[in-house]
């Protein structure tokens, strides 16, 4: 798997993400590659690849939007279309925000350059590889009985209700994390932990591995710089829960 910098497949998926979100045509069809080559020369600092592998071309456009386009949030793409195509997409959206951050060399701070043969980057001195991130994150559905464990993060600035989620720490397993996270947000301990399924989140770069629990023992008590809320709700009587497109929705609207 390669970066080719010189995108030559007319044939290929074409995406063209503007921060979180995809542009499409007003008539909500993808863009061409006639499109990308246009927008890319209207705003030549724009990122422009491809990845023959993967069949899909990516442009992470710095411009204003041109008459007949206009951006969607990826999250919203990601509830109206195909896995593989949303694959595509989490792959392109992803790398486009790895190459933006990554441009010196962690080891002897000289300039990275594209390698030839991988999708990765190489120190134009040292020669040290650097390939795109994942990040690996835990989300967990907790039951208690008819009902469900839903918390409000103080980071959102939205009134909405998810599942306990977190980052993997390193020397973890998977599983100590979903309890972890949950004794440190909540407070409580769980049992029967049950691996469900994953999804790609490239918000920049996680891998969201998803499971469901049941209560097992103690009281709430909240993570104050994390946790702004925590309620247990019958599924018939939910707040607001994170809308269709996300691994969240499809946890707490048991759909596995």
């Amino acid at each position: 798997m390669a970066i080719n910098t010189n995108p030559t497949d007319s044939q290929a998926i074409c995406f063209a993400v503007v921060q979180k979100e995809i542009i499409l045509k007003n008539d909500g069809e993808m863009l061409t590659f006639q499109d990308l080559k246009e927008l890319k020369k209207s705003c030549p600092e724009s990122d422009f690849f491809e990845e023959k592998e993967f069949n899909y071309c990516a442009i992470e456009y710095k411009g204003s939007l041109p008459e007949g386009m206009y951006s969607q949030p990826i999250r919203q793409f990601f509830a109206q279309n195909t896995s593989h195509l949303n694959t595509q997409l989490a792959r392109a959206r992803s790398i486009l925000a790895w190459r933006r951050d990554y441009h010196y060399c962690s080891n002897c701070g000289s300039a990275l350059v594209d390698h030839p043969k991988f999708t990765a980057r190489q120190c134009s001195q040292c020669q040290k590889l650097f390939f795109p991130r994942i990040e690996p994150c835990i989300i967990v559905l907790v039951s208690k009985g008819d009902k469900i464990l839903l918390v409000k993060h103080i980071q959102r600035n939205q009134d909405v209700y998810a599942c306990i989620a977190g980052f993997i720490e390193v020397g973890e397993s998977a599983e100590h994390a979903v309890h972890r996270e949950i004794e440190e947000e909540v407070g409580i301990h769980v049992k029967n932990l049950q691996y469900k399924g994953s999804q790609s989140w490239p918000f920049p770069d996680q891998l969201m591995l998803a499971f469901t629990a049941e209560y097992e023992s103690g009281d709430f008590k909240l993570q104050e710089d994390e946790i702004a809320d925590a309620q247990w709700f019958n599924r018939n009587e939910l707040p607001n829960t994170p809308p269709p497109g996300s691994i969240a929705y499809r946890l707490i609207h048991n759909q596995f």
